[in-house]
């Protein structure tokens, strides 16, 4: 018996309520995932097999399990470039209708077996057209596969409610396009718009037209920031293009001072800034460690900045390279941090008011269930 184990059960003995939440209440917990990429969450058994119909032959395995591991093991670089390069293999097996309402029904699925009750996913359209699809095409596709796994997950007890990001690649010059494109979706599934890819010599102000083209049609969008590489894209991304949120974000911890001798802090300008504007960050702790970005959960930027009350949120960002889940970034979290049931309800409500959907949904969300959903869990206790 583990020294956990045996601590929550001294509790239930004592009539206690768990301060530790375990792998059961944190599975079920209601989640909101802000940052989750569709290409990067398959299934490894869902790539052999659209490999196969496709006739893709480029897979580094062609058995499910040991294409699991390689992917995870790729992805362990340290280095962003290379955790890029394994998209190649999911993109390649996305290009067809089929394959992208399959993909998305399964991600849908996915994520509400595993207690998310909100999710915005992201994509980039422009990836998915080597077999001639359209980018309206993709769209719908993905759009009506996110509705099948809806229905899917309610016929098998679980709600989930899935919005759809569209992401420019940021070294590419289509993001006026796909701005576009997010803003004549925008009331059929698609809630926002994100530019992605390696940071170092694409600093998003080179896409200040698809910026300036959502903020005149007051639409929302999040940029990829402050990951790879530092503060000066936080700062553009926030100060020259105008997001609503920062993807990762988790460089911000570069512009916050912590005394070695009494601990006392001392933000920075543009730390303060993301502070008092309530800025959202969408934090990817797994993700972070295997790109480089953190060396680990313990000394993850997430625990000083949920401290300090910045708005951090919990995400998966790639769950296929990360080997991860949203219970599993809260696990590693919860380990690292000693986080309870309220500091999961904190980040969880953190999330929902950061969403892109309207101000009502998200209140009912939250109102309705998120917080019934937490209370639950926090009073099982009292029936032991």
């Amino acid at each position: 018996m583990t020294s956990q184990t045996t601590k929550q059960t001294t509790q239930q003995t004592a009539g206690q309520p768990l301060n530790t939440p375990t792998p059961d209440q944190i599975r079920r917990a209601p989640k909101v995932l802000l940052h989750d990429h569709l290409d990067g969450g398959l299934r490894p058994a869902t790539i052999v097999e659209l490999a196969r119909e496709t006739g893709y032959e480029n897979l580094p395995e062609t058995d499910a399990d040991k294409l699991g591991i390689w992917f995870r093991e790729a992805a362990d670089s340290g280095s962003l470039e290379r955790y890029l390069e394994t998209f190649a293999h999911t993109c390649a097996v996305m290009q067809t209708r089929d394959a992208l309402f399959r993909v998305a029904a399964e991600c849908a699925e996915d994520l509400a077996e595993d207690g998310v009750v909100y999710a915005e996913v992201r994509y980039a359209p422009e990836q998915h057209l080597e077999n001639g699809l359209t980018l309206e095409e993709v769209v719908e596709a993905v759009n009506d596969g996110f509705r099948e796994g809806e229905r899917r997950a309610r016929a098998n007890g679980h709600r989930i409610r899935v919005g759809a990001l569209l992401t420019a690649m940021r070294h590419a010059a289509r993001a006026l396009e796909i701005a576009e494109l997010a803003n004549r979706y925008r009331d059929t599934g698609v809630v926002g718009f994100d530019i992605a890819g390696a940071e170092a010599g694409f600093p998003p102000t080179r896409h200040l037209d698809a910026f300036e083209y959502l903020k005149r049609e007051n639409n929302h969008f999040t940029i990829h920031a402050g990951e790879a590489f530092g503060l000066p894209s936080i700062w553009q991304a926030l100060q020259w293009c105008g997001a609503d949120r920062l993807g990762h974000g988790v460089r911000i911890i570069d512009d916050i001072e912590v005394d070695e001798t009494d601990g006392s802090v001392k933000l920075g300008r543009l730390a303060a800034y993301v502070r008092d504007k309530r800025i959202p960050l969408e934090m990817c702790p797994t993700s972070n460690l295997q790109t480089g970005a953190a060396t680990s959960y313990a000394d993850h930027p997430f625990g000083l900045l949920r401290k300090l009350q910045f708005r951090v949120t919990v995400n998966t960002d790639n769950r296929l390279m990360s080997g991860t889940s949203m219970s599993r970034e809260f696990e590693h979290l919860i380990g690292a941090f000693g986080y309870t049931l309220d500091d999961m309800l904190w980040t969880t409500v953190n999330a929902m008011k950061s969403a892109f959907i309207p101000f009502d949904e998200r209140l009912a969300m939250i109102s309705d269930v998120i917080k019934p959903g937490y209370a639950e869990l926090k009073s099982q206790w009292l029936f032991q």
